[in-house]
């Protein structure tokens, strides 16, 4: 969620992993700036060559073997789109189940880069982690979320960590070998990151490609367990409590993720906001009435208003701030 740079393909990249499709603001070889496509021959071959398209579809299907998944009512407003050049296409699907508030996914693609925004929450009788993938690609370079964000503070909430986390950390610690963490992580973020997240850089190829589909589909089996196993709470409060952790998550998100740019060159200003609000972070004015500073009072600027910044803690982790057995040790990270 932090500082853009001059061009995904500098080894010292350091940005925030939330929607990382902002890089298409920033990409200056063989990719589009500003939503125009440069002057430089595209790799289309190459980038054609991983369709997110899979990852939705193995989804969806998954889904289905598990629970009744119906259209949700965003379908009839949000199914696709055509950027204003006419040369990046988006494609969204949102679905429900019993146990499902919103299963959504983003898919946007040209000639250059690919991405992929695909979440699913439960429903707050639940108190389930929300699954997380986003992904962008270009020819060349990759840059890749991908968790089960819990829903409540696993440090203070030990309790929590034991009930999702603590059996799943040989999966994390064996995808996290597979891919390297991929550099300066802000705390705020860290609040809204598992154990077993996957936040990582690579250079494009077949196996690397492969390699983040069989993540995908692992962990979002593992996320559909948990769905699966979990218990209606019928406590008024405990229910409220999870509510409202979800419309923090979705209130952080709404206002400080970096792929509001992108969006904006795409399909403009207006567009552009009503997807992010009404359709990727959909809940914001169905699960609470709380804003963004009744949240993070930290961010309020004389007048009221919100600052810009993406960090305002100042502390960011270089290298994976967990032990192999999930506990954060980032508290004894010197940075």
């Amino acid at each position: 969620m932090e500082s853009p740079c001059s061009s995904p393909l500098t080894p010292s990249l350091s940005l925030k992993p939330w929607f990382l499709a902002s890089l298409i603001t920033s990409v200056s070889t063989n990719t589009c700036t500003c939503g125009i496509i440069s002057k430089r021959k595209p790799l289309s071959l190459q980038v054609s060559a991983l369709s997110y398209q899979r990852f939705i579809h193995f989804a969806v299907n998954e889904t289905k073997k598990h629970t009744l998944l119906t259209p949700s009512p965003l379908q009839e407003k949000y199914s696709s789109m055509t950027s204003m050049d006419g040369k990046t296409e988006l494609k969204m699907v949102s679905f429900e189940a019993p146990k499902i508030r919103l299963l959504r996914g983003l898919s946007i693609q040209n000639d250059a880069m690919q991405v992929l925004d695909f979440a699913a929450f439960a429903r707050p009788e639940f108190d389930v982690p929300i699954f997380c993938g986003n992904f962008f690609s270009t020819a060349s370079f990759n840059i890749v979320v991908l968790d089960l964000n819990p829903l409540h503070n696993i440090v203070e909430n030990k309790g929590y960590m034991e009930k999702y986390y603590k059996r799943l950390m040989p999966m994390g610690l064996k995808y996290a070998e597979l891919f390297p963490w991929g550099g300066k992580l802000t705390s705020e973020s860290l609040k809204f990151f598992s154990p077993i997240v996957i936040w990582t850089k690579f250079t494009s190829s077949q196996y690397r490609h492969d390699s983040l589909y069989s993540a995908f589909t692992e962990y979002y089996k593992v996320w559909l367990e948990l769905i699966d196993q979990a218990m209606e709470d019928t406590d008024a409060s405990l229910i409220r409590c999870n509510r409202e952790a979800q419309h923090k998550y979705l209130t952080w998100r709404a206002e400080k993720d970096p792929g509001h740019g992108m969006l904006k060159r795409l399909i403009g200003e207006s567009l552009g906001k009503d997807l992010v609000r009404n359709f990727l972070f959909y809940g914001l004015d169905e699960l609470g009435s709380k804003r963004f500073l009744d949240y993070f009072p930290e961010y309020q600027c004389e007048g009221g208003t919100i600052n810009q910044k993406r960090s305002m803690v100042g502390k960011s982790f270089e290298s994976r701030p967990w032990d192999a057995k999930g506990e954060f040790i980032g508290n004894n990270i010197t940075v």
